[in-house]
């Protein structure tokens, strides 16, 4: 049988660690061909390596700080002439201060809904554009359950994903026409770098792990065209205090 997401030309930002590299290695075994970004080129490289391990046949790295317009239309710039197409955007790139309002800074703020929102945004309009041109896509939003309930001490965090389940939710409306999708997959409680938890100690409690997620986006992602995913919900197996 074939693998579900052969030939498909696939953007993952936010590659190199994390869910985003879970993501890329997830459909590298179903045989995409890859688009890796994020900001660190020998990160990058790492991942491109594990890709092609993985089963890819093509990969390409593209270092780009997503938050910056024009770094992202160079980026399209370079996938529309290697691929010709982009036929599935992920927005994974995120931050997170996980922290009181009191003690959340302006610059921390600021930074979450740059890369969170702006990025998200400009990386979409980006990919519209081309699947517009081509007469179809998919994005895939990596949204948290943050973005749909209230959490003490994510205020800052979760106003961002809050914004991107709006932003999301009107897009999908707006291009429907086109025969673009636009999914969200929102994760609970996921252990990564980027929340300061052991992570074999946050699955013990029951804790989402980065492959789940990716998992959730190869699903959404080989669904026929006619099968449009609203939403993905991946909970933590136990309620737990991490």
């Amino acid at each position: 049988m074939a693998e579900r997401l052969t030939d498909r030309v696939m953007v993952v930002t936010g590659a190199s660690r994390g869910i985003g590299e879970q993501i890329a290695l997830a459909c590298a075994g179903e045989k995409a061909k890859l688009v890796l970004v994020a900001r660190t080129p020998e990160d990058l490289e790492r991942v491109r390596g594990r890709a092609m391990e993985a089963g890819s046949e093509d990969v390409l790295t593209v270092t780009t700080d997503i938050t910056k317009e024009e770094e992202v239309e160079v980026m399209y710039d370079v996938i529309l002439s290697r691929f010709g197409r982009v036929d599935i955007l992920v927005n994974n790139a995120g931050i997170a201060f996980f922290k009181s309002v009191l003690d959340t800074t302006a610059a921390e703020w600021q930074a979450m809904f740059d890369l969170n929102v702006k990025g998200l945004f400009l990386c979409s309009r980006g990919a519209v554009a081309a699947m517009k041109e081509q007469g179809g896509g998919h994005i895939i939003n990596i949204s948290s359950v943050a973005g749909r309930e209230p959490i003490a001490n994510f205020a800052g965090y979760s106003a961002t994903k809050y914004a991107v389940q709006g932003f999301a939710d009107a897009l999908r409306q707006e291009v429907r026409s086109f025969g673009i999708k636009v999914t969200n997959i929102l994760p609970g409680f996921t252990a990564t770098e980027a929340t300061g938890v052991a992570a074999e100690q946050a699955y013990e409690k029951g804790a989402v792990k980065p492959g789940d997620v990716a998992q959730a986006v190869v699903f959404a992602a080989a669904q026929p065209k006619q099968v449009l995913i609203h939403e993905l919900v991946i909970t933590p197996t136990v309620e737990a205090e991490f």
